[in-house]
C-alpha cells in the first residue's frame, strides 16, 4: 500500500515518528525493543524515527527498565515525552470570573491567575485582558513566549469544536459566533510581541470532565461530570475523548425542561437550570431576605452552613437527580461527578436521593458519584490537556516535525 515517504510499517499501516511518539506518551512502548514489536519496524527504522523526536526534543532517556529480550541482559533504557520543550497557556471563564494559567505538557502548573472578568462586557474586552494575564504569568514563570505551544480556553457555552465559536450561548451575550481563535491568538503577540499559536476553545463542563477523568479516572470508559454553577451543564468522556454531539450541544441539561414555571435565561420556561442552578438558588435566597446574588454567595453559604442555603441546596439536587436519571440510564457511566458551586453534601445528598429512587438498578450497580477533585482548576487542566492531545496527536505531529525541519 502506498504511503507518505519515510513512513512505513507492519502490514502496509503507516507508522511513523509521530506514531512511536504516541506510543511511549500513552505508556504502551517505552523501551526500543518494545517499539518495534507493536510496530513490526526494524531496530533500524525505529531508531531513524526516535532521531527525529530527540532532534525536536520531544523525548528523552529515562531510567534503566524491563529486559526487553527473554534470554535476559541488561535493563533496556527507557523512553520518555518531555514535557518540558514547550508549555502551554489555559484560561477558564465564568460568567464573572476567569482563572487563567501556564501548564507544562504533563499537566503542571506553573503560575496561576484569578481574577474578575465580566464575560457579558463581550470577546473583544474579555480576551484582550487575557492576553494581557498570559504575559503576565509566562513573565512570572520564567517562560518565553516563543515556549508557548497552544493556548486552551472554556468558555460557559456550547461550542462548534470544528470553528471555535460559541454558538447561541444563553449566558454569554455577545458572542455568537465570535471568532474566539482570532482573537486570542492575535491577544498574546499584542502583549509579548510572539508569533500566533493554535488556540482550542471549547465548553467549560467538557474540559472539567476531561481534565478530571484524565487525572483521576483514567480506566473509566464512560464518565460525566455536572456542573452547576450560574448554569448547568454536563461533560461526557466516552473511551478517553470529549462526546461533543454533532455541533457541541451535547450535555445541555440545563436545558431540559421540568415543568416549572421559572423563566430562564434562554428565554424558554421551565428549564432545570432556571429552578436548580446556582443562580437560581441565589434568586430564592434573595426573595427571602437573605443577601445572595450568585452561585458563588450560595457556595459561600453553604459553607458556612446557612440552614436555608442548605435546604434549597439539597431541593435543587433532587431536580437534578431526577434528571440525572434519565442520563444515567442512557449512558451508563461509571462515574458521574458533580461540580461547581453547589457540589457540596446538601445538594449530593439531594442527588442521590433522586437518582437512586429514579434510576434502574441496573444502571447504578457500578455507579460512582462523586464531587470534584480538582476544584476550580479542573477546566485549566482539561484545556492543557485538549491542546497536547491535540497538537502531538500523530498525524500532527509529522507535520510539526516536518515543519521543525527534523
Amino acid at each position: 500500500m502506498a504511503g507518505r515517504p519515510g513512513r512505513t510499517g507492519r502490514g502496509g499501516s503507516q507508522t511513523g515518528a509521530g506514531d512511536l511518539l504516541e506510543l511511549v506518551r500513552s505508556g504502551r512502548a517505552t523501551t526500543r525493543g518494545a517499539l518495534q514489536q507493536a510496530t513490526g519496524l526494524s531496530r533500524a527504522t525505529v531508531g531513524q524515527r526516535l532521531d527525529r523526536l530527540f532532534r525536536a526534543g520531544w523525548l528523552r532517556e529515562g531510567a534503566g527498565g524491563p529486559v526487553d529480550s527473554p534470554r535476559g541482559g541488561r535493563p533496556s533504557i527507557t523512553l520518555e515525552f518531555d514535557g518540558s520543550h514547550a508549555v502551554v497557556l489555559a484560561a477558564d471563564l465564568d460568567t464573572r470570573h476567569a482563572r487563567a494559567a501556564v501548564l507544562t505538557l504533563t499537566g503542571e502548573l506553573l503560575a496561576e491567575h484569578s481574577g474578575t472578568l465580566v464575560v457579558e462586557d463581550g470577546p473583544e474586552s474579555v480576551l484582550g485582558e487575557l492576553g494581557r494575564w498570559f504575559g503576565e504569568l509566562l513573565e512570572k514563570a520564567g517562560h518565553r513566549a516563543e515556549e508557548v505551544c497552544g493556548i486552551g480556553l472554556a468558555v460557559p457555552g456550547p461550542v462548534d469544536s470544528e470553528t471555535g465559536r460559541v454558538v447561541q450561548p444563553p449566558i454569554m451575550p455577545g458572542w455568537d459566533g465570535y471568532d474566539i481563535r482570532g482573537r486570542l491568538s492575535r491577544a498574546l503577540p499584542e502583549h509579548t510581541g510572539a508569533s500566533t499559536v493554535p488556540v482550542l476553545v471549547d465548553n467549560d463542563a467538557n474540559l472539567m470532565a476531561y481534565g478530571e477523568q484524565r487525572t483521576g479516572h483514567r480506566d473509566c470508559s464512560a464518565f460525566v461530570l455536572v456542573k452547576v454553577s450560574t448554569g448547568i451543564g454536563a461533560g461526557v468522556v466516552v473511551d478517553g475523548s470529549i462526546y461533543r454531539g454533532i455541533d457541541g450541544g451535547a450535555g445541555d441539561i440545563g436545558h431540559i425542561r421540568v415543568g416549572a414555571e421559572a423563566l430562564c435565561r434562554c428565554g424558554s420556561y421551565g428549564c432545570l437550570a432556571a429552578v436548580a442552578s446556582g443562580g437560581a438558588v441565589a434568586r430564592r435566597l434573595a426573595g427571602a431576605g437573605v443577601p445572595a446574588a450568585s452561585g458563588s454567595d450560595v457556595r459561600d453559604l453553604l459553607a458556612a452552613g446557612h440552614p436555608e442555603a442548605t435546604a434549597l441546596a439539597r431541593e435543587a439536587g433532587r431536580q437534578v437527580g431526577d434528571v440525572l436519571a434519565t442520563v444515567v440510564t442512557l449512558l451508563n457511566p461509571g462515574v458521574l461527578m458533580i461540580a461547581g458551586d453547589l457540589a457540596g453534601t446538601p445538594f449530593l445528598t439531594g442527588v442521590r436521593e433522586l437518582l437512586y429512587q429514579r434510576a434502574l438498578p441496573r444502571s447504578t450497580a457500578h455507579l460512582d458519584v462523586v464531587t470534584s477533585q480538582l476544584g476550580e482548576r479542573a477546566a485549566l487542566v482539561g484545556a492543557g490537556a485538549l491542546v497536547v492531545e491535540h497538537l502531538y496527536a500523530p498525524d500532527r505531529a509529522e507535520e510539526r516535525l516536518a515543519a521543525l525541519g527534523v
